[in-house]
């Protein structure tokens, strides 16, 4: 498909956060930190699960899994955002942004699915534990995660499908680090009623939803909790679904807030800064909050910094042999 037949244009220029060069070098060492703490973080928590025998079981198999998504998250805006900062150049072809938009949408709907299946793990595991290792069997695990993927696939198709058949005028200006679906229709020239109800349609059906479920999962677990007659046994069971929680809170909450902000003020510098928190700070934060708050990880991470140390000696002892 041409792109200057059908939009009118062949680029887009991402405006970013600010037009002032002095604040670029901060900006840019600021998002490279972020990005390469997301992508070293998230990398450690897949090798401790992966290399951890103790740790092979649904609930880390779906961390591991929220944890590649994650990588992949931050990886679809924040490199392109650094090479426009550091080439001082702030465009992105029209397939680009397509491209671009594509995978956000994408990796954004996984998240989302993967932590309501997560809820859903926690849920069998605490309300229903004598049939856990039965119902939460490997060949489900993979399924539920390939039905996220495949409900991923066709809901980022959707959007990128109809966003295609836009018009676009010339020199459009995208008041944003990347190309966001709903400023792509904002911006468009050609009727976008239909764009509208298909995104505010789809936002209810694949946001709410999954919401729901995981409040349906929580309000279980509470009352499974409150069941338990010793103090002990309640920290027990509350204690493996603290780090969950605290990743579908930061989600969750940091989406309402961009959500709110956009709609209680016009400025689009501000909606751009909002988002960072969804889009950069949530995906950063994931590894440290499953780390810190996790004995299990704690222990594979510091077995996984033992035996990759150890095998530094044996590789470094080999070489200095004649």
């Amino acid at each position: 498909m041409d792109p200057e037949n059908n939009t009118g244009i062949s680029e887009f220029h991402l405006l970013g956060f600010t037009e002032k060069p002095e604040l670029q070098p901060l900006i840019f060492g600021l998002f490279l930190s972020i990005y390469l703490i997301t992508v070293f973080g998230n990398l450690l928590i897949i090798l401790a699960v992966s290399s951890d025998s103790h740790l092979h079981t649904p609930m880390y198999f779906f961390l591991a899994n929220l944890s590649f998504v994650d990588i992949c998250f931050t990886s679809t805006t924040v490199p392109k955002m650094l090479w426009n900062i550091q080439t001082q150049r702030k465009v992105i072809t029209y397939a680009g942004c397509i491209t671009q938009m594509y995978f956000f949408i994408l990796f954004t709907g996984l998240d989302m699915f993967l932590l309501t299946v997560m809820a859903y793990d926690r849920f069998v595991a605490i309300c229903h534990p004598l049939h856990y290792t039965v119902i939460m069997n490997p060949w489900l695990c993979g399924l539920l995660v390939l039905v996220c993927w495949i409900l991923s696939v066709f809901h980022s198709l959707l959007h990128t499908s109809m966003v295609l058949r836009l018009s676009f005028c010339t020199e459009v200006e995208i008041p944003h680090f990347f190309c966001e679906l709903n400023q792509m229709i904002q911006l468009a020239c050609s009727d976008t009623f239909l764009n509208n109800m298909v995104m505010y349609f789809a936002a209810m059906l694949l946001a709410v939803g999954p919401f729901i479920g995981i409040l349906y999962s929580y309000s279980m677990i509470v009352s499974s909790i409150c069941g338990i007659s010793s103090a002990q046994g309640k920290y027990k069971a509350f204690s493996t679904c603290t780090s969950h929680l605290s990743v579908v809170s930061l989600f969750y909450c940091t989406s309402i807030g961009v959500y709110l902000s956009s709609a209680a003020t016009k400025s689009s510098h501000s909606n751009t800064v909002a988002s960072v928190m969804y889009t950069v700070v949530t995906p950063m934060l994931n590894p440290f909050i499953y780390s810190l708050r996790n004995k299990d990880i704690k222990e594979a991470l510091m077995r996984f910094s033992r035996m990759t140390a150890l095998k530094g000696i044996i590789v470094l002892a080999l070489k200095k042999c004649p």
